[in-house]
């Protein structure tokens, strides 16, 4: 049972996940993010959200979700579980099934067994970053691009004004986005059934959509 530690927390960290589910599945996971979105902006929230790999239909197998500000926890709580949607398969108009499922689980901010990242394989890059104009436009090199070189993987944290703040998302980035893969590795290899994806339930979801609006029954 997903445990928060305090009613008012500013900062929850939470993967969205598919399981081993299939590509409608994973389109189940794009639609959970779209409104976790929303939601977040109702509630004045921060929310970065960070892509397991690179996808050409652009639906994700998982994701992990960085909440911030003080209705983290009552968004979190909300979906925190098996959400399920029912519809018909938007890639196989005549498959049967019409109930597709993700779950929700709410990660440590250092998850047990995250790679350690040692500081010769990180490559940091500042640059100038653009963005609309006006008065909140950054006009210094504080964004912040960072590789690591092991494998290839590159993030960019641009939103911070202080280069020192943008260099700890960046990191917190990274840290995400190796944690994604090296879960989808152990997923594909099945050589941790106490992964968190195979955690997914499929009954007694806590939130119920429905439809390609993905509306909530």
């Amino acid at each position: 049972m997903t445990q928060f530690s305090k009613e008012t927390a500013d900062a929850v960290r939470l993967l969205v996940s598919s399981g081993d589910g299939p590509r409608e599945c994973r389109r189940a996971v794009s639609l959970v993010l779209q409104r976790m979105r929303k939601e977040a902006a109702v509630l004045n929230l921060g929310v970065e959200v960070t892509l397991a790999g690179e996808n050409d239909d652009r639906d994700p197998a998982s994701a992990i979700v960085r909440l911030t500000g003080l209705a983290s926890c009552q968004l979190a709580r909300r979906w925190t579980g098996t959400i399920q949607w029912t519809s018909p398969s938007p890639f196989r108009p005549h498959h049967k099934r019409k109930n597709w499922f993700v779950g929700v689980f709410e990660l440590a901010e250092e998850q047990e067994g995250m790679e350690e990242l040692h500081p010769a394989d990180l490559k940091y890059e500042t640059f100038r970053a653009g963005g609309p104009g006006g008065q909140h436009q950054n006009t210094t090199d504080s964004a912040v691009r960072l590789t690591h070189l092991p494998t290839g993987f590159s993030v960019i944290s641009r939103d911070e004004r202080s280069q020192h703040r943008n260099r700890q998302r960046a990191l917190a980035r990274l840290q995400d986005r190796l944690f994604l893969e090296r879960a989808a590795s152990e997923a594909r290899s099945k050589s941790s059934e106490n992964l968190l994806h195979k955690r997914l339930e499929r009954g007694n979801p806590v939130l119920s959509f429905k439809g390609d609006r993905f509306i909530e029954a």
